[in-house]
């Protein structure tokens, strides 16, 4: 069986009993980086796993030996660096090959940073629109235009190197929006987590001071 198993991605009391049961059982765990794994196993004082590598550069053949552990009934553990498996990380190849296998396949429930985003910005998120991280060049400008006339709200992931030309697209792209709230989330559950909430008129003095450090999340009001 594959287990796929949420991590915390922050805080380390947002693991679940369920997950450290699961992590403990299992045969090995596929990871993406096995030191961030190696590193939460030990904070969360559980016991040592053999680990599989598989990230994005990893061929397609790890794939298929995972598959074949799992056909000989060994119980697997899929996790990614920090959150839920398969968003915006390559264990839905994973997930995709075991499912096409037809073996059986569990998903525990666990965090995801966009989620946390979404629930603390007090935006409408009966319906919204989650982009991952948005294409570094391809496709990029078209994709920002199409937020003049989303109705939904939008989320999506920012690196610390490229939040401040992002934002700066941002309040050009929606200049004449100005009342469109904006809400930038940064390190989500840590010691340091920031929520700014900022109107689209107000953003270059906020990209400005403010701190550019950690993991972001960008969640923008829908044009209702």
């Amino acid at each position: 069986m594959l287990s796929i198993v949420p991590t915390p991605i922050g805080n380390l009391r947002d693991i679940t009993i369920r997950a450290k049961e699961t992590l403990t059982s299992c045969d090995a765990i596929i990871c993406e980086d096995t030191r961030v794994t190696g590193q939460l196993l030990k904070l969360l004082e559980l016991p040592k796993k053999e680990f599989i590598s598989f990230h994005g550069y990893t061929d397609d053949g790890k794939a298929d030996y995972i598959v074949e552990r799992l056909q000989k009934g060994e119980h697997l553990c899929l996790v990614s660096d920090a959150g839920t498996p398969g968003i915006s990380d390559p264990g839905y190849v994973v997930v995709s090959r075991v499912r096409a296998a037809g073996l059986q396949i569990e998903a525990l429930p666990g965090p995801s940073a966009f989620l946390v985003a979404l629930s603390a910005s007090g935006l409408a998120i009966n319906q919204f629109l989650y982009l991952g991280f948005l294409p570094l060049k391809k496709g990029r400008q078209t994709l920002l235009q199409t937020f003049k006339t989303e109705e939904r709200t939008i989320v999506f992931y920012e690196s610390p190197h490229r939040i401040q030309k992002t934002l700066s697209e941002l309040a050009t792209v929606l200049e004449d929006q100005p009342e469109r709230t904006l809400v930038i989330a940064r390190e989500l559950t840590k010691m340091h987590e920031q929520i700014i909430h900022a109107k689209i008129a107000t953003l270059h003095e906020v990209i400005k001071t403010m701190t550019v450090k950690g993991e972001f999340v960008v969640v923008i009001e829908g044009t209702r």
